[in-house]
C-alpha cells in the first residue's frame, strides 16, 4: 500500500519501512531483550489520534501507548502546562524541598476520587509503584500480613506487583521465587462461566481458609486491563465490599488501566457504584509523563509513619503540572459525554460484527473501554491467540495500531485516545474489519 493515501492514514512506504528496520537492528544491538514490541514501527511525532514514524508513515493509535495518552498526543494544553513548568523547576524532591504541585494535585484527587469520606493521597512514578505502596499502607493499617488478588489481573512488573498479577508468561517467566502471603481468587467473567455468585463463593471460601483476621487487603481491577477488558459486576463489587467492610480488610481498586476516562467517566467505579478505601491511579493521569497515586480514606493512608513510603522522584513538578492539565482538560463539561458517545458507537459496531463474523466468541467493556474475544469455534470457545496476532499486523501494515489482552491473548482491546474523530475512528474500523474478514 506504498503511497496510498486516504482521509488519515498515508503510507510512505510499505511498514516496517526502511528506517524503522534499521532503528530495530539498533535496538537488537544494544537493548535488552526482555522489552516487547507491539508494532515494528518506530515513532518521530504524534498529535491528537495519530502517529508519523519515521519513515513519514502515518497511523491512526488505537492503543494510545497502552491506555496512557486518553487526552491525545501532544495536547496543546499538556504541552503547555509541561514547558511552563520545566521552566520553573524540574525536579525537587518533595521529601526535601515540597512544592505547592504535590499538594494541589492530591486536594484534586481527594476531591474526585469515589467515597464520601476523607481523603489523603500519596504520589508515585508507576502504576506497580502505586500497587507496591497500597499493600505497604494497608499492611501498616491492619497489621495483617495476606492480600487476596484475583485470576487474570495484572498489578505491575515489580516484585510484589507481579506477585499479585496474575499471568505467568511473559510476566513471571524465571523470576520466581515470589512474594509470600498472596492468595488468589476467581474473578468473575461470565463468557467462560464464572458467575458473580460462584466468584464471590470461591472468594469467601478462600478467606475461611486463611482466616479474615489474617488478611491486610483484597486488590481488584474494577474493569480487567490486561485480563481482557472484563467489567466486574456490581453485585460482587458490593459483596466484597460488604465483606470487607464487615473483617476490617482494607479493599483496593486499581484503576490504573480503567481510570481516568477511559470508561467514560473519570473512574470506572463510579459506573460500578463502587467506593473502595483505596483507589490507584497512574496511566491516563499524566496524560504521558510518569505519576502514579494511591488515594483514600484519611486514617488508612496516614498508618505509615513519616518516612515510611516515599521516593525520590514520586510527584515530580513537571509530572504534576501534566496530571492537573489533565484533570482540567477532562473537567471540560463537553469532554466525558463525548467519550460516552463515543463508547455507545464503538459497542453497536463491535456487537454488529460479532453478528457478522464467527471468529468474535464475546464483546464487552465498559464505555469505550472495548475488547472482542477471539476464538476457533464459539461451541468450544477456544481462543484463537494466532488470529489476533494476525490481526495486530494486518492493522500495523495498512496504518492502523491495535493491541491484544487476555489470559490466552485472544483479546484485541481498543485504547484510542478519547480524543479520536468519529473519522479517523470509521476509518482505523474499516482496516480492522477487513482484517476480521481475513482471519474468519
Amino acid at each position: 500500500m506504498a503511497g496510498t493515501k486516504t482521509k488519515n492514514i498515508v503510507l510512505k512506504t510499505a511498514i516496517p519501512g526502511p528506517k524503522s528496520v534499521a532503528l530495530m537492528a539498533r535496538r537488537r544491538a544494544a537493548v535488552a531483550r526482555g522489552p516487547f514490541h507491539g508494532t515494528p514501527v518506530f515513532v518521530d511525532r504524534a498529535h491528537g489520534a495519530l502517529i508519523t514514524d519515521v519513515d513519514g508513515n502515518v497511523l491512526i493509535d488505537l492503543a494510545a501507548g497502552i491506555g496512557v495518552v486518553n487526552t491525545g498526543h501532544t495536547p496543546e494544553a499538556l504541552v503547555e502546562a509541561i514547558g511552563n513548568q520545566a521552566g520553573k523547576l524540574i525536579h525537587g524532591s518533595f521529601n526535601v524541598t515540597p512544592y505547592e504541585g504535590y499538594v494541589a494535585l492530591c486536594e484534586k484527587l481527594n476531591g474526585l476520587a469515589p467515597g464520601k469520606f476523607a481523603k489523603k493521597s500519596f504520589l508515585a512514578n508507576s502504576g506497580a509503584e502505586a500497587v507496591e505502596n497500597s499493600i505497604k499502607i494497608a499492611r501498616a493499617h491492619t497489621g495483617r500480613p495476606s492480600v487476596i488478588a484475583f485470576e487474570h489481573a495484572f498489578h505491575g512488573r515489580t516484585y510484589m506487583a507481579m506477585t499479585l498479577t496474575a499471568k505467568e508468561k511473559p510476566y513471571k517467566t524465571g523470576f520466581a521465587p515470589f512474594n509470600g502471603n498472596v492468595l488468589r481468587a476467581p474473578y468473575p467473567y461470565p463468557y467462560h462461566d464464572v458467575t458473580a455468585g460462584t466468584a464471590f463463593k470461591a472468594f469467601t471460601d478462600l478467606v475461611a481458609k486463611e482466616t479474615a483476621k489474617n488478611v491486610a487487603a483484597v486488590i481488584i481491577e474494577p474493569v480487567l486491563g490486561e485480563g481482557g477488558f472484563i467489567p466486574a459486576p456490581k453485585e460482587f463489587l458490593a459483596n466484597l465490599s460488604s465483606f470487607c467492610s464487615a473483617n476490617g480488610i482494607v479493599l483496593i481498586a486499581d484503576e490504573i488501566q480503567c481510570g481516568f476516562g477511559r470508561t467514560g467517566t473519570l473512574f470506572a467505579s463510579e459506573q460500578l457504584d463502587f467506593a473502595p478505601d483505596l483507589i490507584l491511579t497512574a496511566k491516563g493521569l499524566g496524560g504521558g509523563m510518569p505519576i502514579s497515586a494511591v488515594t483514600g480514606r484519611a486514617e488508612i493512608m496516614d498508618a505509615p509513619i513519616e518516612g515510611g513510603i516515599g521516593g525520590t522522584f514520586g510527584g515530580n513538578p513537571v509530572a504534576v503540572a501534566s496530571a492537573l492539565a489533565v484533570i482540567g482538560a477532562m473537567e471540560d463539561p463537553a469532554f466525558l459525554p463525548r467519550v460516552r458517545a463515543l463508547g455507545r458507537s464503538v459497542l453497536g459496531t463491535l456487537t454488529s460484527w460479532k453478528e457478522k463474523y464467527p471468529v468474535i466468541g464475546d464483546v464487552r467493556g465498559l464505555g469505550p473501554m472495548l475488547a472482542f474475544e477471539l476464538v476457533k469455534n464459539r461451541s468450544a470457545k477456544e481462543p484463537f491467540a494466532d488470529g489476533a496476532k494476525a490481526l495486530v499486523k494486518h492493522c500495523y501494515e495498512r496504518g492502523v495500531v491495535i493491541m491484544t489482552a487476555g489470559s490466552y491473548g485472544n483479546c484485541v482491546r481498543l485504547l484510542f485516545p478519547l480524543v479520536i474523530t468519529d473519522e479517523q475512528l470509521a476509518e482505523a474500523f474499516a482496516v480492522l474489519e477487513d482484517g476480521l474478514k481475513s482471519i474468519s
